[in-house]
């Protein structure tokens, strides 16, 4: 379900003041971009899908993941459900943390389903497998090392689905007991708190020839700035969480017409994509 959509908007602070940024490692042979990487503190924290268009989508936690980026100054905003973007300052508060670039500020209700790779309901082992199929080095699954959420997917046209993942920074176990408890009881009294996410589009498509099934796979994927207790404590109970997505235009494997396409594909009906059609 979608609540809100604001305009895309400047946001963010010069890249090297930025907690959080978007990086493109150089090869150390051959030349070229190497791997593309979400960085927060100045590690490498989770690698993202390849720039060659036809590997399959990603998002992998790298061993030095171990930040949050919450922000005291707008905890109580957070705390209950926004009906707007900008309510309190909130999109222009993450700013601070960003890259300065063109975000599209979305504001979303999702009820998460926690997913652990290689289990029911893994993308990874499933739905890319049956268009990629296995790694053909190690003849197993992507594994992204981290578990995540999934929240809603849809199509995009006969030859396209979109596919929504939340990913926490640090795993659901590093949360605090007594706090997500805070939140389950919030929520069995009706109360909608508010995560928030720098998110990006990634379209990836297999190689033709593939005796797979082809089709565009679309990748809208949330890493968590602050929530990471409200997502579990909603994935637990089964309950709604709202979720502020800043979708950074530009640093995914998107072009701008198919990122515009976010806000109406969001406001469709949640289906299913039986694989193998």
């Amino acid at each position: 379900m979608i609540i809100n959509a604001g305009e895309p908007r400047r946001l963010g602070v010069p890249a090297p003041e930025a907690r959080l940024r978007f990086e493109t490692e150089q090869r150390k042979t051959g030349g070229g971009p190497g791997r593309r990487l979400l960085v927060v503190d100045g590690e490498p924290a989770f690698e993202l899908s390849s720039w060659c268009g036809t590997c399959p989508f990603l998002f992998r936690r790298l061993e030095t993941a171990r930040q949050k980026l919450s922000l005291e100054s707008v905890e109580e905003t957070l705390t209950g459900a926004l009906t707007d973007p900008d309510d309190g300052g909130v999109s222009d508060a993450f700013g601070s943390l960003l890259p300065e670039g063109e975000y599209l500020p979305v504001l979303l209700r999702v009820e998460p389903r926690l997913v652990v790779p290689g289990q029911e309901g893994d993308y990874f082992s499933g739905e890319q497998v049956a268009t990629w199929g296995l790694d053909q080095f190690w003849g197993l699954p992507e594994y992204p090392h981290t578990p995540y959420y999934r929240t809603f997917e849809t199509a995009v046209d006969a030859s396209a689905h979109l596919y929504e993942f939340v990913v926490p920074m640090v795993p659901p176990t590093w949360n605090t007991r007594k706090r997500v408890e805070e939140y389950v009881g919030l929520m069995g009294r009706a109360t909608v708190p508010t995560a928030v996410a720098v998110s990006t589009l990634d379209v990836c498509e297999p190689a033709s020839g593939l005796p797979t099934d082809h089709y565009r796979h679309w990748g809208l994927t949330h890493f968590l700035l602050d929530g990471h207790h409200k997502l579990e404590a909603a994935a637990t109970t089964g309950r709604p969480v709202q979720l502020l997505s800043l979708l950074a235009l530009g640093e995914g494997l998107a072009g701008s017409e198919d990122c515009a396409q976010v806000p109406a594909l969001r406001a469709q009906r949640h289906s299913v994509r039986p694989t193998g059609v």
